[in-house]
Parts: structure tokens; C-alpha cells; sequence
């Protein structure tokens, strides 16, 4: 095992996350505010997502669309439904704000591959699997080489590489990429798409 991911990582993980909250409670606040006006009364979005070795656990995040239906009761495209001040806090990648708690209850770390959909599960070649043999992030290889505008394969390359090259010095460098990704609000979404198109299985890998 190596020290840095088995024990240095996770205690990172939960004092940065801590103070995270701390010196973001404001804007936290703000954001709760304002989403719950614009989302009638639901400014956070909770989903069930698949963290290390599989388990499931549930994502928390700031709620950018509305439920708003059609007249069959079904919901309306994502764009139809991105409001104004959840187009903001999306491309700003202020919505990951949330997460920070679940870094605290130890469902995921700061960095890591993105916890995706379960029904993703058993859409994974072995090798694409071997994604969660670490806890998930808030970032990760693949968001600063690309996120949604490359395709899922390539994500999922990275998250494999990520896996077996994880060390101190690659968070770091994650760390200080993501900061300059979210200034230049670069790979938000899929060319064409408000977010990316779900994840179908691969051919071939």
C-alpha cells in the first residue's frame, strides 16, 4: 500500500474539505438562497453514485435544473430547464461546493476519477472498471485533460492512469489545474449539449 493514498490522502481530504466549507460558507449560503428560489424549494441535488470498489453512496451538489415537465408528465430537454443562476454556478463549477461534505463523510476525496451514474456499472470493459478501485473526486485527471469535451473512453483512460500513478505531487498539480480550468471555464459541456451525452458502453476497448 502506499502511505500517501491510504492515510496522508484521506487526512488532506478532510481538513482541506473542512476548511473548504468554512471559508466558502458564504457564498454557500448565497448560492442555497438563490437556487432554492429558482428551483422552488430544492437548491441541492442528491443522487445515487458508485464511490470505491463499487459502493454506493449518495452525491450531493447544487441543483442547476428546474423539474419543470411537459405536458405527459415527462422532463423537459436540459437546456429547457438550465436556469439562469444554475447556468452560472455550473460554469463556474460552483455546484461541485456541496461535495466537500461528502469528502468529510469519507464517500469521496478531493481528487479522484468523477463518481458517474450507476447504471454505468455494468457498462465498463474490466479495464474501465478499475476506475473505482479509488475513492471518487471532486476533480480528477480527466476534468483537467479535457472533462465533458472529450469523449468517454478517453475519460476513462485517464481515470485508469490516474489510478496507478496517484501521488502527492500529481494532486498538486490536479489542484492548480482545476483552478485555471475553472477561470477559463474550459470542457464544461459536450459541443452541442448543455452537459454530455450519457455513457452507452464501449464497442471495442
Amino acid at each position: 500500500m502506499k502511505p500517501y493514498q491510504f492515510f496522508f490522502k484521506p487526512l488532506t481530504d478532510g481538513a482541506v474539505a473542512l476548511l473548504g466549507l468554512l471559508l466558502l460558507s458564504p457564498v454557500f449560503l448565497i448560492l442555497v438562497l438563490l437556487l432554492s428560489i429558482a428551483n422552488n424549494g430544492k437548491p441541492f441535488f442528491f443522487q445515487a453514485r458508485p464511490g470505491r470498489n463499487g459502493r454506493i453512496f449518495r452525491v450531493i451538489k447544487f441543483k442547476t435544473m428546474n423539474d419543470r415537465c411537459d405536458a405527459g408528465g415527462i422532463l423537459l430537454p436540459d437546456h429547457e430547464r438550465l436556469t439562469a443562476v444554475g447556468s452560472f454556478v455550473r460554469k463556474t463549477s460552483l455546484d461541485e461546493i456541496p461535495q466537500l461534505i461528502n469528502v468529510l463523510k469519507g464517500d469521496m476525496s478531493l481528487i479522484g476519477p468523477r463518481p458517474l451514474l450507476v447504471d454505468y456499472l455494468s457498462l465498463y470493459s474490466p479495464q474501465q472498471a478499475r476506475r473505482h478501485e479509488v475513492k471518487p473526486g471532486i476533480t480528477g485527471w480527466a476534468q483537467v485533460n479535457g472533462r465533458n469535451a472529450i469523449s468517454w473512453e478517453q475519460k476513462f483512460e485517464l481515470d485508469v492512469w490516474y489510478v496507478d500513478h496517484i501521488s502527492l505531487l500529481l494532486d498538486i498539480r490536479i489542484l492548480i489545474m482545476t483552478v485555471i480550468k475553472v477561470f477559463k471555464s474550459e470542457g464544461i459541456a459536450q459541443a452541442g449539449h448543455v452537459t454530455t451525452e450519457k455513457f452507452t458502453g464501449t464497442v471495442s476497448v
